[in-house]
């Protein structure tokens, strides 16, 4: 159901920035130009050839096998580097490969700190999986940024932010975390930034400009935006580390579908109109739960009760769709009311 605009710039409270110029025009075109193809394609092809002819051994004129790269493929990881303002992207067959692929820069000794809260799946991946390898991890909370700051140690390598956090919609300060890392590391090898920007998408929030080495999404949610697509991409603005990433999905194979890529490259492009819906409903709903008498707490970092609005209405362009909120009552309330819901469904997937 679609929910009019409350107050200020699609329902905010504040109309401090604009979307970011040109996305939507850059969403609808960067990576599918015409002329990349000999017979000029509006829409690029879906190529599902699994290998490319070479005119000598060992010298592919572009490709040489699919799951190193695609023309699809290639389409869309252009048009998502465009959209989160950075140079390079590598996609993925879901969001937790392209974490796993980020983890497989790491090696037995390292540490990993990482938010604590955030997406269940990657916690049961670092706790459950990377810790059987040798690499440490420590959860912490990343809205104090002090004892962020006292969690580092001289063997972490990777800082793992997300932001708003899933499901308690905590904002990390990206630059605060980027400024705290430098100056720790100062003179010595600078541990990775990797903020997940799955909630908050390009469209509101560039986690490379405010200082992060990559910006992870899962493109399953929003990104492409019609529950038919599993996916993951990881942006960046460094080129050693590209070409590592780029190495490794050939060497561990995590790469998506030719299909899936053009699915995901026709979702993008309606991606800023959806977000803008997304956030006029989500602050509508936020304000009227927060007037409901059975319900105890409302968080949505668009609403002025978010212990972090101000930092969220400096850091982000907007809001997504997401909020989380408590009733009353315990897990059989809770239940009741989510089987008898009627517009929205009780499902394990978020933000489509």
């Amino acid at each position: 159901a679609v929910v009019s605009t409350q107050s200020g710039h699609y329902g905010r409270d504040f109309d401090n920035s604009s979307p970011f110029v040109n996305f939507g025009t850059d969403a609808a075109h960067h990576g599918s130009d015409p002329d990349k193809w000999d017979f000029k394609p509006i829409v690029p092809p879906i190529s599902l050839s699994t290998t490319f002819k070479q005119p000598a051994p060992g010298q592919p004129p572009v490709y040489d096998y699919s799951r190193a790269g695609n023309p699809t493929r290639t389409a869309f990881e252009e048009c998502i580097a465009k959209l989160e303002g950075g140079k390079y992207c590598v996609a993925t067959s879901s969001g937790l490969a392209a974490t796993m692929l980020l983890v497989n820069t790491l090696k037995a000794g390292d540490h990993i700190l990482c938010c604590d809260d955030v997406y269940g799946g990657t916690n049961r991946y670092f706790n459950r999986v990377v810790s059987n390898f040798g690499i440490e991890i420590t959860m912490c909370d990343p809205t104090d940024l002090e004892k962020f700051k006292s969690n580092l140690r001289d063997n972490t390598t990777m800082i793992w932010i997300e932001t708003p956090t899933n499901p308690t919609m905590k904002i990390c300060d990206i630059a605060g975390v980027v400024e705290i890392v430098k100056k720790r590391y100062e003179g010595k090898q600078v541990p990775k930034v990797i903020a997940d920007n799955t909630f908050s998408t390009p469209y509101f929030q560039r986690p490379l400009e405010l200082g992060a080495d990559c910006s992870i999404n899962s493109v399953t949610k929003y990104i492409n935006g019609h529950t038919d697509v599993v996916m993951g991409v990881i942006s960046t603005n460094n080129k050693e580390f590209y070409d590592k990433l780029t190495f490794l999905i050939m060497a561990v194979g995590p790469c998506p579908s030719p299909f899936d890529c053009y699915l995901a490259l026709r979702g993008v492009r309606t991606l800023h109109l959806r977000m803008r819906q997304h956030e006029t409903n989500s602050l509508a709903v936020g304000r009227w739960l927060e007037k409901h008498p059975r319900v105890s707490k409302v968080i949505h970092p668009g609403l002025p009760s978010h212990p972090q609005h101000e930092l969220a209405k400096r850091q982000m362009k907007g809001f997504s769709g997401m909020l989380s909120f408590i009733i009353d009552g315990g897990k059989e309330e809770a239940t009741l009311f989510l089987q008898s819901l009627k517009v929205c469904y009780d499902s394990c997937i978020c933000a489509s």
